[in-house]
């Protein structure tokens, strides 16, 4: 059965993104010190259009997070840009230039509502305000028989995991303290999240750890 997966890195103390997050600084002071481990990697690169890099235990982490993913759901802060309706002077297209690395139909959780974008490379761009579940319905149609791929930040993540829509997490773990910013596991209510631990990979700067979510 297609399973709604996530892969997300956080640094030992829990922080997915630095403070004082902006469109200069996206993943807040130091954040971006989280992928150092993902950033020099081939197979990193490769999904990004650029040569070169480097294989190790980690190589595993990025070729199975876009293994087997027919659509992707994300949160207005992923996709970026500025609080609010969104502009169109000039509008915001993401951060990742006209060929963002999806490659799959996207949804887009947010307030606002604005028109699908269409992208190169088959990334289209859908933005849903109807909430979590409506983004998870139009993505598994979106997907057919294969997975969902939950691409964060924080608050979306949050959210279906509080509501126990979360098949698999991959949490990365990276040996730095943000000491401010954004947690992961925060704001998710009071019932019991269990968790059930399959599988640890160690790797340069990174310990993967997968877990699948017990329902």
């Amino acid at each position: 059965m297609p399973q709604l997966r996530c892969n997300l890195t956080i640094s030992l103390d829990g922080y997915l993104a630095g403070p004082n997050q902006s469109v200069e600084n996206p993943i807040g002071e130091g954040g971006r010190h989280l992928h150092d481990w993902a950033f020099t990697l081939a197979a990193f690169r490769k999904e990004h259009g650029l040569e070169g890099g480097e294989v190790n235990a980690s190589t595993q982490i990025i070729e199975e997070s876009t293994a087997n993913v027919g659509a992707v759901i994300m949160g207005r802060n992923m996709f970026g840009g500025y609080p609010g309706p969104w502009r169109q002077d000039p509008p915001w297209t993401g951060w990742w230039g006209d060929n963002p690395p999806y490659h799959a139909p996207v949804f887009v959780l947010t307030h606002h509502p604005r028109a699908p974008l269409v992208m190169q490379g088959g990334t289209t761009f859908t933005f849903v305000t109807e909430g979590i579940e409506a983004a998870l319905v139009q993505a598994r149609a979106a997907a057919g028989q294969r997975d969902i791929s939950l691409a964060g930040g924080a608050r979306a993540f949050q959210q279906y995991l509080a509501a126990r829509l979360i098949d698999e997490i991959n949490v990365s773990l990276v040996p730095l303290f943000l000491k401010a910013g954004e947690r992961l596991f925060d704001n998710l209510g009071n019932a019991e999240h269990r968790l059930e631990q399959v599988r640890v990979i160690a790797a340069p700067g990174v310990t993967h750890i997968k877990y699948r979510a017990i329902k």
